[in-house]
């Protein structure tokens, strides 16, 4: 029998950006294969006024709803509303911040968007940002030893949105590319502050993406080298070899999304110290 997907409505009003609910929303819909989301993002809601609007669409499109409203009369106010239209809602922060109120002993101040305050974390989190761009694909070698990661691997393992994903988590990256043969910058050897660490994929993965990649007209560009498997082959055992010899922790990101390997690295930087 053919496996056919269905499509649900699921709506997010989110009093401060969403990503909260975004993140939640797709973090269970993902375990229902069959069932396929259609997702309504309402963000910056905190009244009456613009919670109508919100509403009638919810009645237009019936589906699951999840929210994140601190107000507890505009939170109330959704829960009867809902009740009323007979969908399903889930306050998604609300039980969490019960948790931490009988275990704390103390009552949340329950302000809007306190996440994302601009205070020192903020700024150092702008700070790693900047620092990452600027050290992309092997820029600015001199200032290796000012990061807190450094990534290296062969073309195509993921070092650039790994380095900004981590960025944003407030942890300066620079990431260095391996080409086969060429030595790394001897600034990378002096380093001794970062955590360097090597990302590599299987062969047939790597060729794989390469084969998406659009190559552009780079002059004198060699497609067959590139996505070559005998090639790829080589230049991986060359980038392993690097790290064995400086004694580098490897990651395999063939199976791991941008996220995993963040957290595989994060989960690195205490061990190693």
């Amino acid at each position: 029998m053919e496996n056919r997907t269905s499509f649900f409505h699921l709506h997010l009003i989110s009093d401060s950006t969403g990503e909260t609910l975004i993140s939640a929303g797709r973090a269970a819909s993902v375990q229902f294969h069959a069932s396929q989301p259609i997702e309504h993002v309402y963000p910056l809601i905190r009244n009456r006024k613009q919670l109508l609007p919100v509403l009638e669409a919810i009645d237009h499109s019936p589906g699951i709803v999840l929210y994140t409203i601190v107000d507890r009369e505009l939170a109330d106010f959704i829960a009867e509303r809902c009740r009323e239209m007979g969908v399903p809602s889930v306050n998604v922060l609300e039980p969490v911040m019960n948790v931490f109120q009988t275990y704390l002993g103390t009552a949340s101040r329950r302000r809007v968007g306190a996440q994302h305050v601009m205070n020192a974390d903020y700024f150092a989190r702008i700070e790693a940002l900047n620092f990452t761009m600027d050290h992309d694909d092997g820029q600015m070698p001199d200032d290796y030893d000012d990061a807190d990661v450094v990534i290296i691997g062969i073309s195509r393992t993921s070092k650039t949105p790994t380095s900004i994903y981590l960025a944003n988590r407030g942890i300066k990256t620079a990431n260095i590319p391996i080409v086969h043969g060429v030595p790394l910058p001897e600034s990378l050897a002096r380093a001794t502050k970062p955590l360097i660490v090597g990302l590599v994929a299987t062969t047939d993965r790597i060729s794989q993406v390469r084969e998406n990649r659009i190559l552009g007209t780079t002059p004198g560009f060699d497609r067959g080298d590139y996505t070559d498997r005998a090639a790829i082959s080589e230049e991986l055992k060359y980038a392993r070899s690097l790290c064995a010899r400086h004694n580098w922790p490897i990651i395999d990101v063939t199976r791991r999304s941008i996220e995993e390997t963040a957290a595989a690295i994060v989960a690195l930087r205490p061990k190693l110290r």
